[in-house]
């Protein structure tokens, strides 16, 4: 029996990648459903917000004509809150996996923390589903804004966007598949691609996260009452074997990532029993 499969992102449900995403699982035989923001929900990490209307969560159909036999759902909601209903059962039978993406620009480095898309998987993961986020490195640090975190560009742009490879990053995701499946469940694979024909890649890579994103926000001015925020390219060299590195060299990377972890090496010593009680 075929896993059931929700394909979410953050650039929205109109984003050209998403339907790509989700024609590639239809084609390897996956049983696929797609629920997606109604509206760009870039940067939004593992955030839970949603649209109320007369204490009800907004959710319409949203028909795309790649997708004729496919349900998909267009959610006033975030990428996180969108997948933790999916998984309760809000758009038929819970999903077994969750393919987030393709998502419009790399997320690549520790900067994946603040990823809607990266989110999506992460709340998967958290909540029983194997998880995959998927990118396209197609931004420069030009086109990106501070207040998606240098993730978005504005809808507009992404729609009239026909010519980027979506089906290369699809492709790489679906054939790394069976690797996620085979993995623990609490862990997340997230996919990266350059913007290249599937033919022209040069390989795929596991890779290491980039102590930094292609770009970091930093404050340009702080007066009475406002802030005001830019975004530079770091000024470092990309560390070999990092998923920027990879990308660089026209190789699709991998890197495995986890959310929420407990940790052993912080000294909690004498916390544990009655030994400590508060003054």
């Amino acid at each position: 029996m075929s896993p059931r499969v929700l394909v979410t992102n953050d650039d929205g449900v109109a984003a050209p990648g998403l339907a790509r995403l989700a024609q590639a699982a239809v084609a390897r035989g996956l049983d696929v459903v797609v629920a997606a923001p109604l509206e760009e929900a870039s940067g939004t990490s593992a955030s839970m917000t949603a649209l109320e209307r007369e204490g009800h969560v907004v959710v319409r159909a949203h028909p795309l004509p790649e997708l004729p036999d496919v349900p998909v759902y267009g959610v006033g909601g975030s990428p996180g809150f969108i997948v933790l209903i999916a998984v309760h059962g809000a758009f038929g039978p819970p999903p077994t996996v969750v393919l987030s993406g393709v998502n419009r620009g790399a997320n690549a480095g520790r900067a994946v923390l603040h990823s809607g898309t990266v989110g999506a998987a992460f709340t998967a993961a958290a909540n029983g589903c194997r998880a995959m986020a998927v990118s396209l490195d197609v931004l420069s640090a030009a086109d990106v804004t501070p207040g998606s975190g240098g993730a978005a560009v504005h809808p507009a742009v992404r729609v009239r966007d026909p010519e980027r490879h979506w089906s290369t990053a699809a492709r790489v995701a679906l054939d790394l598949l069976p690797r996620l499946t085979a993995g623990p469940a609490e862990s997340v694979l997230n996919v990266n691609a350059p913007d290249l024909p599937y033919e022209r890649l040069r390989g795929v890579r596991r890779a290491s996260l980039a102590s930094f994103g292609q770009v970091q926000m930093t404050v340009a001015e702080a007066g009475h009452g406002f802030v005001r925020t830019s975004l530079e390219e770091p000024g470092q060299a990309v560390q070999p074997g990092t998923d920027l590195f990879w990308l660089a060299e026209e190789y699709a990377c991998v890197t495995a990532i986890r959310a929420v972890i407990e940790v052993a090496d912080v000294d909690l010593s004498g916390l544990s029993g009655e030994e400590w009680r508060p003054a």
